[in-house]
């Protein structure tokens, strides 16, 4: 006999950006950081109304490379791989100029605001060691807090190597 497992649309605000332009909320913040992501819209300017982002989630770390090159096999505009620590992030535009994200979730709680570039071509274990270290430096940061002086050095140097040409 079927049965109710749990409830949906109650949501918990789960991140927050400390200027009020991103809001992330889940209905199961102990398995997802986020289900809906509300962000500040764009200006009429800025041409017609598109879909900020649409987040799909794949199971596995080689779900999300195997995604990763497809997406670019078949031409799409990849905007960035990255890791929010709790996830990483593949964001590409469809053909309609629609930003959509495929993610796989690492398994590590983030409260932090922060999306590093990542390359998801190495080894599994490296990518998560660079994450855990990541994590470990920022996981006291917490909803509207400013991350201190060692948060900040330790995503920079994340970035860096993330960006630095292989082999230098």
């Amino acid at each position: 006999m079927p049965r109710v497992s749990g409830l949906g649309h109650l949501m918990q605000v789960t991140k927050q950006d400390p200027a009020g332009r991103m809001m992330f909320l889940s209905s199961d913040p102990e398995s997802v950081d986020h289900e809906i992501a509300l962000m500040t819209g764009r200006s009429e300017d800025d041409g017609p109304p598109l879909i900020q982002q649409i987040s799909l989630r794949v199971p596995s770390l080689n779900d999300l490379r195997t995604f990763h090159r497809n997406l670019k096999d078949q031409g799409y505009k990849i905007d960035q791989v990255v890791t929010h620590l709790s996830a990483i992030g593949c964001y590409f535009f469809d053909p309609e100029g629609n930003r959509t994200e495929v993610f796989w979730l690492t398994g590590l709680p983030s409260w932090v605001m922060i999306g590093i570039p990542i390359d998801i071509d190495r080894p599994d274990a490296e990518i998560m060691a660079d994450i855990d270290q990541i994590w470990q430096q920022t996981r006291h940061v917490r909803m509207g807090e400013k991350p201190d002086a060692v948060a900040i050095a330790a995503m920079k140097r994340a970035r860096e190597a993330a960006l630095a040409p292989a082999g230098i």
